[in-house]
């Protein structure tokens, strides 16, 4: 008995949670401490739909089913007659697609890990899959593994966890449209398709984020969910590593799994109780390139940090979305947007990265300020996204200490000098500077210590 108790505490086995596959016993694991920390990811739509480029990464839904008429418009005048929709497939042809120079890209953001869609509802695969024949990125078009080798290229060149995006259902899969039409009663699509891609993709990349979406109006039990989750955390890989999101079915999001996105772009603006992202997309408009893209539908650098620092002072993470061309250009627009976040976090990434919500997220005096917490270092940042012109910088919330009080702009030299307001709240004298002396251009941080 004494030598079997040994055994389980030695074994990885002992040492490691086991879950059933049940909600309640998935949603007791400990969420991996790495995502809290990071704070910032990039979220990459990239496949056929980059190819037309037009409207939305939903092209061909909206052209062949809801059949709406710019879509059905610009196909009658761009194409032939009898132009489907796979027909775009050897025209992905990713002949720019340079990975490292992605990795690069990236890396300059900011961010610390990255999403791309492994394949989206147009059930193309940007990996060669077993389980989808003649319709994956080797065989048609790029005829090239662009999941492993962007995989590679983050992994040698930057510190990002790498993860990948896998839509559940497929708009026009015969398999699943038989399985819908008999109400989800069978389950041939899960079984033959979608499972089989996801166990896949998590044995052959090793993905630490799973991002699950498109549960096509089935439940969890449709899609085994809950057997598939199991796996990823007692068995896979990288069941130490992995996170996962709330996409699993009908039911499931804001409600169980990993981490939740309750909806695109959800940016409630307050704290919440559990962990949660705000994934939103710099094209206002589409996840997917658009080439009838305007510059006024792409949000501008000050809108974007306004994004990040309300969603981290709210507790959640910030997954910014870029869309590359069909050729595999991540067009300069982006990079202008992804370098100009790097430029912002290399000054005020402290108060970013390894940061918890404080008692209040925003002040209660002057609007556009809000602040995050580091515990350890009992450091309280404030970070305003408009200059004061009058010199100073009412703050309503932090409770000061005469005589041990500090306050720092972060990126310029000294200490500031600041009035307390009474019980709570204090007065800080920004310094003047021209714009060529500010840290950075678009928002600034005061660091705060001994406040309470």
């Amino acid at each position: 008995m004494l030598l079997l108790l040994l055994f389980l505490l030695l074994s990885p086995q002992g040492c490691s949670a086991r879950y059933d596959p049940t909600w309640e016993s998935l949603d007791s694991r400990p969420l991996p401490t790495w995502f809290d920390e990071v704070k910032f990811g990039i979220f990459i739509h990239w496949g056929v739909f980059s190819v037309p480029s037009f409207g939305s990464e939903w092209f061909w839904w909206y052209w062949q089913k809801e059949k709406r008429q710019p879509y059905v418009k610009f196909m009658e005048t761009n194409y032939p007659p009898g132009f489907s929709y796979e027909d775009f497939g050897p025209l992905f042809t990713a002949e720019f697609f340079d990975a490292n120079q992605w990795a690069d890209i990236l890396k300059a953001s900011g961010a610390k890990y990255v999403v791309l869609t492994s394949k989206h509802h147009e059930g193309f695969t940007l990996w060669g899959s077993k389980y989808s024949w003649n319709w994956n990125a080797v065989s048609v078009g790029p005829k090239r593994d662009i999941v492993a080798e962007l995989a590679t290229s983050i992994r040698n060149r930057t510190d990002l966890h790498f993860g990948l995006y896998h839509s559940l259902f497929e708009w026009f899969n015969p398999l699943f449209l038989y399985d819908a039409s008999n109400v989800f009663k069978t389950r041939q699509f899960p079984t033959a398709k979608s499972l089989p891609e996801l166990y896949e993709i998590v044995t052959k990349y090793q993905p630490e984020i799973l991002w699950s979406d498109g549960n096509g109006n089935a439940p969890d039990t449709y899609w085994n969910s809950t057997g598939f989750l199991a796996w990823l955390y007692n068995n896979s890989p990288v069941r130490d590593t992995v996170v996962t999101n709330d996409r699993w079915g009908v039911g499931s999001i804001c409600k169980h799994g990993g981490y939740y996105t309750c909806s695109d772009r959800y940016n409630p603006g307050h704290l919440l109780p559990h962990k949660w992202e705000n994934c939103m997309t710099i094209d206002k408009w589409s996840w997917g390139y658009r080439r009838n893209a305007q510059l006024s539908d792409y949000l501008t650098i000050e809108e974007l940090i306004k994004q990040l620092v309300e969603t981290v002072s709210c507790g959640g993470n910030l997954l910014m979305n870029i869309g590359p061309t069909h050729d595999g250009r991540i067009d300069v627009i982006f990079q202008e947007r992804l370098r100009q976040m790097g430029d912002w976090l290399r000054v005020n990434g402290e108060a970013i990265y390894g940061t918890k919500p404080w008692r209040t997220q925003n002040d209660t005096v002057t609007p556009g300020v809000w602040y995050t917490f580091k515990p350890k270092e009992e450091t309280v940042f404030a970070i305003f996204l408009k200059w004061p012109i009058s010199g100073t910088l009412v703050l309503g919330d932090p409770k000061t200490i005469i005589g041990e009080t500090q306050v720092k702009l972060i990126g310029h030299k000294g200490q500031l000098k600041w009035v307390s307001l009474g019980e709570k709240g204090m007065t800080v004298a920004v310094p003047q500077l021209t714009p060529n002396q500010l840290p950075c251009q678009w928002g600034w941080t005061l660091q705060l210590t001994n406040v309470k």
